[in-house]
Formats: structure tokens, C-alpha cells, sequence
């Protein structure tokens, strides 16, 4: 029935479906096999979240990842990548947890695996910090316990510049020179240790240091010969035991390598006794 522009279906016509339209003659029907449809969104996980569409499996993430500033620009082969941060980048990547942790292993010496345990994650963090507050803490402990000292007697007192410069030169020299003659003697012996990890066990080490020169305000001399011995064989015994197991390779003169450690930082703890916390008016 037409009515305008509009054509309506007789209802009585229509049984509830469209009837099916034979093919012409002389055409044939395509039919198509379910197992060859596709169908879409792909029924797999491709994406990170469960059962929603993701990119081809071939395709180029690179706008889907954060650009890191060594990605950006590569360090160069050879020693001149030694000049550059991203060389000193992963020596730094640790958090506070993980400082306290090799600061608390640093103070208990006689357990002896802090080498395994930072084998994988040597870091420069801490030793770099614990040095720098070394140099502060000696430098105005020194002064302060002078200034006393000076006063109570009623002497003048002249700040001494020197006692910066002095502090750094030893505790820097220290962590930087002593590693670095370790490293080249364990490799002459066949027992090679990396640098770096030398380089953080001790400057973990030294750590001990920092509360003993708080303790050395109290005017008492043979109580800083105390705090003195008892900082120095703790840091002593640190170094060596950790590195005991590790020099045992390098055959039958491993006894006279840890020994020579264990001297070595002895002899730390005295220089910095007759330097740092005597006290002369």
C-alpha cells in the first residue's frame, strides 16, 4: 500500500520473518565455513589487561614506553664512557631501605655477608655520603671539643681551616686509593673482585667512625683511646671477614693479604685517634 512518500506492509502478510529470496537462475551461492571467520575483537589476550584488544604482535611500542635519558643517548664504547653519568647511573639506583640495611650489616661485623649480599647491587650512594659526613662531622667535632678545650683553660682559640681539607684528603683518599690497590693485588693473586664492590664495602666501613667522633667530645682521653680501639677493630673486622672468604682462593698467602687489611684499618683508626680526636691547647 502506498500513502505519499511511504509504503507500508499489509500486517497480515508478514509471518514474523522476511521471506528468504531464491537465487536467480543460472547463479550460484557462495557459502562461507564458520572455521574461516574471524572474529573481532580477537577472542586472545594481546593487551596487558585481560580480553581487550591490543596491538599486532609485531608492532612498535616505542611510543608506549617511557624514554629514559639513557635511551636517548648511549654512552660511548671504551674508556670515554667513563665520562659520562649513565656510567655511574646504576651505582646509584638503590633507596633508603636498602642504605639502612647495609649500614645496620656494616655494624655487625662478624656476620660476614655483606658481600654477597650486595654482589648484585653494589652501590656508591652510601659510601659517597658517609665519607661527605665524615669530613663535616670531624671538621666541627674537632673544632667544637678545641673551642672547649681552649676556653675552659682561657686560651685563644683560632679556627683552623685546615681541619676540612685534612678530613677530606684522608677519608676520600682512603676509600678511593685502598680499593684500588686491593683490586690490582687480588688480580695479580687470580682472586679478581670488582671495583665497585670494594669501593662500597668500604665505604660502608667507615661508618662506624661517624659515632665515635660524637663520642670523642667527652673530655676523658683513655675513654677515646676506647672509642678509638673499639671503632677501628669493628671496621677492621668488617673488611676482613668479608673479604676472607673470597681471598681464600688466591692460595696459601690468603692469611697474609686479610691480615694486611685488617692492619691497614687499624692503622686508619689510628691516624684519625691522633689527628682527629686529640685534643691540644
Amino acid at each position: 500500500m502506498m500513502s505519499g512518500n511511504y509504503t507500508t506492509i499489509d500486517n497480515q502478510n508478514v509471518s514474523g520473518s522476511v521471506p528468504a529470496v531464491s537465487d536467480p537462475p543460472g547463479q550460484v551461492a557462495v557459502k562461507f565455513n564458520d572455521a574461516t571467520l574471524q572474529t573481532f575483537p580477537p577472542s586472545g589476550t594481546q593487551g596487558k589487561i585481560s580480553g581487550a584488544a591490543g596491538p599486532p604482535r609485531d608492532a612498535d611500542d616505542t611510543f608506549s614506553k617511557p624514554v629514559s635519558a639513557s635511551s636517548e643517548q648511549q654512552p660511548s664504547g671504551g674508556w670515554f664512557k667513563i665520562f659520562t653519568i649513565a656510567a655511574y647511573q646504576p651505582y646509584f639506583d638503590v633507596d633508603t631501605s636498602d642504605v639502612l640495611e647495609r649500614i645496620k650489616d656494616s655494624l655487625l661485623p662478624f656476620g660476614g655477608s655483606f658481600n654477597e649480599k650486595t654482589s648484585s647491587n653494589p652501590d656508591l650512594y652510601g659510601p659517597f655520603w658517609i665519607c661527605t659526613t665524615l669530613i663535616f662531622v670531624a671538621a666541627s667535632i674537632g673544632t667544637f671539643v678545641t673551642y672547649l678545650a681552649h676556653k675552659l683553660q682561657h686560651k685563644e682559640w683560632n679556627y683552623d681551616i685546615n681541619l676540612i681539607t685534612w678530613s677530606a684528603g684522608v677519608f676520600y683518599g682512603y676509600v678511593l686509593v685502598v680499593p684500588l690497590c686491593l683490586y690490582i693485588i687480588l688480580k695479580y693473586f687470580s682472586a679478581p673482585s670488582g671495583l665497585v664492590q670494594l669501593f662500597c664495602l668500604y665505604g660502608y666501613s667507615l661508618f662506624i667512625f661517624i659515632p665515635a667522633m660524637c663520642l670523642s667530645v667527652v673530655p676523658i682521653e683513655i675513654f677515646r683511646w676506647v672509642i678509638t680501639g673499639v671503632a677501628g677493630i669493628m671496621s677492621a673486622l668488617f673488611v676482613a671477614l668479608n673479604l676472607r672468604n673470597h681471598i681464600v682462593s688466591a692460595g696459601e698467602r690468603w692469611f697474609l693479604i686479610v691480615a694486611g687489611i685488617f692492619v691497614l684499618q687499624l692503622a686508619l683508626s689510628f691516624v684519625l685517634k691522633m689527628y682527629l680526636f686529640n685534643v691540644s691547647v
